[in-house]
């Protein structure tokens, strides 16, 4: 997994504060959560081709979450994409997206398919190339929903140094990545576990947009591999954070130590604070495995 930070603030976009979008890349497929204003701005920096984009994951319609989203779709439409773009969003996104579209009578030339979230229990909604995708309901001012993402490895890892003095053929190897036992052209039989390592555990990354501090998250993201959590602010506007259903950094840390969760990135920062030095000093008072977004910074699980 490789996860590309496009835009790490809340609310406004400014000439160097990108609202909030990331790239998310596994096995060649590449996934698109959030879109905030000048989401496809970021993405041509990045260098990433549109054409590769076929599954986009919007929290919750709030516009620093998907403001840039109608753009993404029009120029799509103009750079002449012909397959589908599929949107996972919460219920009404289809009737802003297609109410644009209309008004502008600028219909697109490739299908929309639109996926509308209402559950507030965690589901399954994606699952594809062995990669799933879980909702995780949180605790904002509209309906809001993080995501889960989950890369599963069915190929069992073959032993270099078991199979060195073997003379092996094509088909053997991919025989053994299915857990076959094989038969050498002398007849020999030898069983699948003398030549291989067990499949790579799942990999699991979770993106929690804005959220209140919300414990019911802690079973959904217990011992994942990387956790994205919303800091939008520090402990002393703890009561800015409550009065909006925000999360303070150390109110983030938390989540990461009772999930026992192996990484912390923090994001979603007020631009009310200058330097983002003082998000990193409060959470990793109380979790030392954290780091901080930033534009084009990469993650890698």
């Amino acid at each position: 997994m490789k996860i590309t930070i496009l835009g790490c603030y809340s609310a406004t976009p400014r000439k160097d504060k990108h609202t909030s979008s990331q790239l998310l890349e596994i096995n060649g497929s590449v996934f698109l959560i959030d879109c905030g204003e000048g989401t496809q701005m970021q993405l041509r920096k990045a260098k990433i081709k549109f054409n590769r984009l076929n599954d986009i994951f919007i929290s919750h319609l709030h516009g620093d979450h998907f403001y840039g989203l109608i753009g993404l779709i029009s120029t799509f439409r103009l750079t002449g994409r012909a397959k589908p773009l599929n949107i996972y969003g919460p219920k009404g996104i289809k009737e802003i997206i297609t109410l644009q579209l209309k008004l502008a009578n600028s219909w697109t030339n490739y299908t929309l398919n639109f996926h509308e979230l209402t559950s507030n229990d965690s589901q399954t909604i994606y699952e594809k190339d062995n990669i799933l995708v879980q909702t995780l309901p949180l605790d904002h001012r509209v309906y809001t929903n993080g995501f889960l993402f989950t890369s599963i490895s069915s190929s069992r890892k073959i032993n270099p140094t078991a199979i060195k003095e073997l003379d092996l053929k094509p088909f053997h190897f991919d025989q053994l990545k299915k857990g076959f036992p094989i038969k050498l052209e002398n007849g020999t039989k030898i069983k699948n576990n003398e030549l291989t390592f067990d499949p790579e555990k799942p990999k699991k990354y979770a993106y929690c947009s804005d959220t209140s501090y919300n414990l019911n998250l802690i079973p959904l993201i217990k011992n994942i591999d990387l956790l994205y959590h919303e800091s939008t602010f520090l402990e002393k506007d703890i009561d800015l954070a409550e009065k909006t259903k925000h999360s303070t950094a150390t109110q983030a840390a938390k989540i990461a130590q009772k999930a026992k969760v192996k990484k912390l990135i923090l994001g979603h920062y007020s631009s009310r604070y200058s330097d983002k030095n003082l998000f990193f000093k409060e959470a990793s008072s109380i979790f030392k495995e954290v780091d901080l977004s930033e534009d084009f910074k990469t993650f890698l699980i």
